[in-house]
């Protein structure tokens, strides 16, 4: 034995009996670590997952869209079987408040438990709605169904929106915006027209049939990719008594808007108790928020220098574009003595345009600093065009051109404005403030198609029917001379959003969106 052997030997000592004891007792086995989180960032989608997912989702966003007007033409039809005229409405009105009221919900619920888990769920209540509104025996049953619907179609708007966020960086995301404006508008024209033709050759329930195979393509698309989107969101209690309270102030403020001024006169006892119980209701809510541990709609996400003005630009915008096109048709009706179908189809400049200039500001959107002077510049010439179909009588080409110009300005407020609000908040919250920007959307295109038939209503100084119920009551004739007088003011309100919409993008803060200085060139699959 060596001397460094004799050392080592010398220097152990026997620990003690206690402490020895209390080592005999610790775990000895390995603990597995398969699940836990990677050190490593994932690695990043390439371009054609990239690609895939975007197709995927731009697949279940066109379901949405095609389902909110698809229905409006094969109403009559669905009407005479069920032997039930009274309640059609409601077949439109069941989808609207229920998409509505679930989209800051859906928002918030992805940031919870995950894009995938929420997508999901939105799908399957999409398509178990479809089903059952395509049997329906009835049409109470029919407006459950589209009831259910509208809860899976309100879920779709924010999580696709949520999980471009999440694969595209904010300076390339502009781009993607327009190609989902695009889907979106070609929804909108092309659902009247297949819901016409089904009702008309086929059956009207093949109008909901047809959500099943697309539905199938979107998920069989997406699901396969989603486990390589990167994962934001966190787990935490959900606040479900603020959800609730938030869900019904938003259905008794759409019922009030809805039955305003038709069901109901503004100033009955009815539509008076309704208004005073969406306030009381909005009120509580903002009393619980604020005293809540985990609110589900954190009102500091709402304030700031950026969330508030890019709410209001983007809900006047949208505001103003669902009032002109739900309006527009008594007007080319009256005035330049278009057919039903003719009226539609002049519809076409103001949707078709304003996803062009949409595409015009995403793409400026990838190569400026100074990115949001696209939207302060569209919207300033949107109010001009405004101003001039307020102050001019034009022929029908004239009115088309220069309808199309306001469009083309209008559009570029919608991507910038969804950019700023989620380049503005934590990545957990994304989904928050994406689902609270479909809310305040909507309410705003509600609110602002009463008040579009309120002031045409003033103006005429006569009950008339609106908002698409002229075509019930093809008897009643306006003087052309009367229908430009008030259309004036409601060219004049128009005016007035797009204003305002280009004050609050000047105020808005223009905080550096993240990813590369030039964009590339996004590819995308025929």
């Amino acid at each position: 034995m060596n001397k460094f052997e004799r050392q080592g030997t010398a220097d152990v000592q026997a620990l003690p009996d206690d402490i020895a004891e209390e080592l005999s007792r610790l775990p000895s086995e390995v603990l597995s670590v398969d699940d836990a989180p990677s050190l490593a960032p994932p690695a990043p989608l390439s371009q054609d997952e990239v690609r895939t997912i975007v197709i995927s989702l731009m697949l279940t966003m066109f379901l949405a869209a095609l389902d909110q007007t698809i229905v409006a033409t094969a109403l009559p039809t669905i009407g005479r079987q069920f032997h039930d005229v009274s309640n059609l409405s409601w077949v439109i009105t069941a989808y609207l408040l229920a998409s509505t009221a679930v989209a800051p919900v859906f928002g918030t619920l992805s940031d919870i438990y995950g894009r995938k888990a929420m997508i999901i769920t939105s799908l399957s209540l999409f398509v178990a709605g479809s089903i059952l509104c395509a049997i329906a025996p009835n049409m109470p049953m029919l407006i459950l169904a589209r009831g259910l619907q509208g809860l899976g179609g309100g879920g779709i708007m924010p999580v696709v929106q949520t999980v471009i966020s999440d694969v595209v960086s904010p300076r390339e995301r502009g781009q993607y915006q327009a190609y989902f404006s695009s889907v979106w508008m070609v929804g909108g024209i092309l659902g009247p027209v297949i819901g016409g033709v089904f009702a008309e050759h086929l059956h009207w329930s093949m109008i909901f049939w047809i959500n099943l195979p697309l539905a199938a393509a979107a998920i069989t698309l997406l699901l396969p990719k989603m486990k390589k989107i990167p994962v934001f969101h966190r787990r935490r209690k959900v606040d479900w008594l603020g959800g609730v309270l938030l869900m019904a102030s938003a259905v008794v403020f759409m019922l009030v808007l809805t039955w305003g001024g038709t069901r109901f006169p503004w100033l009955s006892p009815t539509v008076l108790s309704m208004i005073g119980a969406a306030v009381a209701l909005a009120v509580t809510f903002v009393w619980h928020a604020r005293r809540a541990d985990e609110p589900f709609l954190p009102l500091p996400l709402l304030r700031g220098s950026v969330a508030p003005f890019a709410l209001t630009a983007g809900g006047c915008g949208l505001g103003a574009i669902t009032g002109l096109t739900v309006q527009l048709p008594l007007y080319y009706e009256q005035v330049y003595h278009l057919s039903a179908s003719e009226a539609g189809l002049a519809l076409i400049p103001l949707a078709a345009v304003s996803t062009c200039g949409a595409a015009i500001a995403g793409r400026t959107m990838a190569r400026a600093k100074h990115y949001k002077r696209v939207a302060i510049i569209g919207t300033s010439w949107a109010a001009l065009c405004g101003l001039g179909l307020t102050l001019t009588t034009l022929p029908l080409w004239g009115l088309l051109t220069l309808m199309a110009a306001f469009a083309l300005g209008l559009g570029t407020t919608f991507p910038v404005c969804v950019v700023s609000l989620q380049n503005s908040v934590a990545r957990p919250q994304v989904g928050t403030i994406t689902g609270a920007m479909n809310f305040f959307r909507s309410l705003m295109s509600s609110f602002t198609v009463a008040a579009f038939a309120a002031i045409l209503l003033i103006a005429l100084g006569a009950d008339v029917p609106l908002a698409g119920e002229h075509h019930a009551a093809g008897a009643v004739v306006i003087p052309a001379d009367e229908m430009r007088h008030a259309f004036r003011y409601v060219f004049g309100a128009a005016t007035a959003l797009m204003a305002t919409a280009a004050l609050c993008l000047i105020m808005m803060e223009e905080r550096p969106l993240a990813g590369p200085t030039v964009a590339r060139q996004v590819e995308m699959a025929e």
